[in-house]
């Protein structure tokens, strides 16, 4: 069966093992590269209250730029990838986009007083992605001298969409269900009865109300949130660009390669800066979320992406294909989940999910999760 075809060259790394030895030296390289601190002066300037500020025009440009630009030299290394090669990372994908989103759920329960509401938008914040750990992981993994496949952004494409959907739809039972109380209470006074006499209905029991009888959801019709979610930007952009650069090919490419390839790692420096202002920002607001939420959003990126690297080992991606799928796992949405949380699920304020996201994961992960996911991988494969 034909291998996948690398982003990096096996020739290189074999001629440099050193390279990708697992030390923590990977940690260090990681924290020095000019992404991270970039990253990182972004959160310095709100932690000392600077004037800093890079306008949401350039930071939506830079996103779109980054969106197409992942997506073109994914589609390019896509088209000399065997369909048989590619098809179990991609189903693992997307079945490891159903399962986070369910553990999370499950977890901040157990951590959390968050209301099944809140849980459910959160959750469906990390069953999503983050186009910006994707990119940042890429250039770590390459610049440790590991192969890193022509699937990856494919990856990134699949995984973004499941998890979105199954959070809101874990949120919108409980919108259903918070709807209905007030409708059944009503018809219980009109017939004289209390609320407190049929508490034990509540819970499913023989005297509650029938279903019918409940008023419609004030959560968005479900079509609606589909389409939000697939024709969201971060999906067009990138489906788009894989397709484009399958149809370019390498020779295609060559003239726009200054602007794709070459421009890829300062474009990528601005952005963090950018993100690293949003980051700052959104840290009291995650602290307001309690000891709980905070933990969670420590903790479980470092589970669910040891998962992803576990699983995709198991199949045999590679070091650099389980690598990137762990940390695909690992991150969390700030930017699709959002736009699709706040169509389907309006009543829900996005405070909490930003702050986790933004404020304490992204960090995490670029400063540690990836260099950690990235070791785990090699000691797995290697």
């Amino acid at each position: 069966m034909k291998t996948a075809s690398p982003v990096v060259d096996e020739a290189d790394i074999r001629a440099h093992p050193e390279e990708s030895a697992m030390t923590l030296d990977l940690l260090s390289a990681t924290l020095l590269s000019p992404a991270v601190l970039a990253f990182l002066l972004g959160m310095i300037a709100v932690a000392v209250r600077s004037d800093l500020a890079v306008p949401d025009t350039m930071v939506k440009a830079l996103s779109l730029y980054l969106l197409l630009a992942i997506g073109i030299k994914g589609g390019v290394a896509l088209r000399a990838e065997d369909p048989a090669t590619i098809a179990g990372p991609l189903l693992l994908a997307a079945a490891l986009g159903v399962v986070i989103p369910l553990l999370a759920f499950g977890a901040l329960g157990a951590l959390t007083r968050l209301d099944r509401a809140e849980r459910g938008a959160i959750a469906a914040h990390y069953g999503s992605t983050s186009l910006v750990t994707f990119t940042a992981a890429l250039t770590v993994i390459a610049a440790a001298g590991v192969a890193v496949p022509g699937y990856a952004p494919a990856l990134l494409a699949v995984l973004e969409v499941p998890g979105i959907i199954v959070g809101i739809l874990l949120a919108r039972r409980a919108v259903r269900t918070t709807a209905a109380a007030p409708a059944r209470r009503r018809v219980l006074v009109g017939a004289g009865r209390s609320d407190e006499a049929d508490a034990p209905d509540a819970a499913g029991g023989p005297g509650s109300a029938p279903t019918a009888s409940a008023p419609a959801s004030p959560a968005t019709p479900l079509r609606r949130t589909l389409h939000e979610v697939f024709t969201g930007t971060s999906v067009v952009l990138l489906v788009g660009g894989i397709v484009i650069g399958a149809v370019l090919g390498p020779e295609g490419m060559a003239p726009i390669a200054p602007l794709v390839v070459d421009a890829f790692p300062g474009v990528l420096v601005l952005f963090l800066l950018a993100m690293g202002l949003a980051a700052g920002a959104q840290l009291p607001a995650a602290r307001r979320g309690g000891p709980g939420l905070l933990l969670f959003a420590l903790l479980f990126p470092l589970l669910a992406g040891a998962i992803g690297v576990v699983a995709g080992t198991a199949i045999g991606m590679g070091v650099g294909g389980a690598a990137v799928l762990g940390v695909l796992c690992a991150s969390a949405s700030y930017i699709a989940a959002p736009a699709a949380v706040r169509v389907a699920l309006p009543e829900v304020p996005l405070a909490l999910p930003l702050a986790a996201s933004l404020g304490v994961t992204f960090p995490l992960n670029l400063v540690a999760g990836i260099p950690i996911l990235l070791l785990l991988a090699q000691s797995l494969g290697g």
